[in-house]
């Protein structure tokens, strides 16, 4: 070979392996960074964003989008890191979806005013509102309740929130119980079988490794939230609705449990680009068999009731989208 030919031939490697390492650098210059909110890790909201991040991330070479969904606080915290762009989506109950696009209920809410930019990208599964006692607690109706050791959760979840909307119709206070303790949700169950707690509460869809804990570590009974205050609730907010946790789930409850509940369902913000909310969105229905594996509270979910049902925030531009191409709306 002339000398030449090796001087063209190595300007012409060069100029190969240049064009590789600006087309990475470019590929990742585009890529783009998305969180999900979840709730704790013991609960069914952090299996939805890890199931989502898990099959948004498998096409990661092909739209450049990266999940992450780490635990958090639970439906209120979520809906205001949305709001503060320290989350792109977020796990949030029904209701609290309601009260932050209206800016009521919740003080910080109220605080900031309406978040008209919230958007809605589907709902998930329903949550029944969840009491779980100690046997020997001597509770056998929700309003025992008063003068025992209640775990609240924590400021910021769905759970907390809608407890304290109840306590509010029923015109309980703090002070109404022994102790009102503001335990997160995957602390509760070690609690109650220690005997730290007499109840403890969950909004969250059954089969629940929260209340199986619970359910199996100690003698516990799941006790029914009815009544005039609840019957009230229901019939002034289209976000709640008569749920029936099913007997034979859990040790020691064979009854079916009459309560009531929401939905669990994805939020996002309008100014989330909807390009990446159309992926995200694609991601979960073009897997739709493989995501309802990931979970027993996913094994009657369709499609079309997830867009229908349960969301009172706008759907977002991006979600609209990928739901015409289905034909779903």
């Amino acid at each position: 070979m002339t000398t030449k030919n090796k001087l063209s031939k190595l300007i012409i490697s060069t100029a190969i392996s240049l064009a590789a390492s600006l087309s990475v650098t470019t590929a990742n210059a585009e890529q783009s960074y998305v969180t999900i909110g979840t709730g704790g890790q013991t609960g069914v909201y952090y299996v939805v964003g890890q199931s989502m991040c898990r099959l948004v991330n498998r096409g990661t070479d092909e739209h450049g989008i990266k999940c992450t969904a780490p635990s958090t606080g639970g439906s209120v915290a979520n809906i205001n890191a949305i709001r503060q762009s320290q989350l792109d989506l977020g796990v949030a109950q029904s209701d609290w979806q309601f009260y932050a696009l209206n800016g009521t209920k919740h003080d910080s809410f109220i605080e900031q005013g309406k978040f008209e930019d919230l958007r809605a990208l589907f709902s998930i599964h329903s949550e029944p509102f969840t009491v779980v006692a100690r046997a020997d607690s001597g509770v056998e109706t929700f309003d025992d309740l008063v003068g025992k050791r209640v775990n609240l959760n924590n400021p910021g979840s769905g759970t907390r929130g809608t407890m304290e909307v109840i306590m509010a119709e029923k015109g309980w206070t703090r002070d109404s119980f022994k102790l009102a303790a503001e335990l997160k949700s995957s602390e509760q169950s070690q609690a109650l079988c220690d005997n730290k707690l007499d109840v403890i509460l969950s909004n969250v869809g059954h089969p629940s490794g929260i209340i199986k804990e619970a359910t199996t570590s100690c003698d516990t009974k799941l006790i029914p939230v009815t009544g005039p205050v609840i019957d009230k609730l229901i019939a002034e907010n289209a976000f709640y609705a008569p749920a029936v946790i099913k007997g034979g789930l859990y040790r020691g409850n064979d009854n079916d449990i009459d309560t009531f509940g929401n939905a669990a369902t994805m939020v996002s913000s309008a100014q989330v680009d909807a390009d990446i909310v159309y992926q995200i969105v694609k991601a979960v229905f073009d897997n739709f068999d493989n995501f309802k594996r990931l979970h027993p509270a996913f094994a009657n979910l369709d499609p079309k009731e997830m867009i229908a049902n349960g969301l009172s925030a706008p759907l977002h531009e991006g979600a609209i989208r990928y739901y015409k191409e289905q034909g779903w709306m």
